[in-house]
């Protein structure tokens, strides 16, 4: 099964940017006038700023599993891209989320014992 999940936004230019600092790299894929990032084996975020779209603009809720949470909230800071408080559940998951310029929130999770870098 694959999943393509639409990140309704109502700047492409600015989104495009944005997702771009998000994920590290430019788009993916451009199909048209939607822009994918590939975020797993068969899994995708598209941007899409068409006004058809318009009424779900901000709307969206994903969270990624990362291995790397403090690298990847470097990255972020580095371009100015803010988030929330990181919080730690019972289970030891790190949990922080991260609105995209129109209010679409991607949370990013790191599993207890899943950091990379040296302590």
């Amino acid at each position: 099964m694959d999943l393509y999940s639409i990140m309704c936004v109502r700047d492409r230019t600015k989104a495009l940017q944005w997702y771009g600092v998000f994920f590290g790299r430019p788009a993916d894929e451009v199909i048209g006038v939607e822009y994918l990032w590939q975020v797993g084996e068969n899994a995708w975020i598209v941007i899409d700023d068409r006004d058809v779209r318009a009424e779900r603009v901000g709307g969206a809720m994903i969270t990624f599993g990362v291995t790397d949470l403090d690298d990847v909230l470097a990255r972020l800071a580095a371009y100015g891209v803010s988030h929330e408080p990181v919080e730690t559940y019972s289970n030891g998951v790190r949990h922080v989320e991260v609105l995209d310029p129109d209010g679409n929130s991607l949370s990013l999770a790191e599993a207890a014992g899943r950091v990379t870098r040296d302590s």
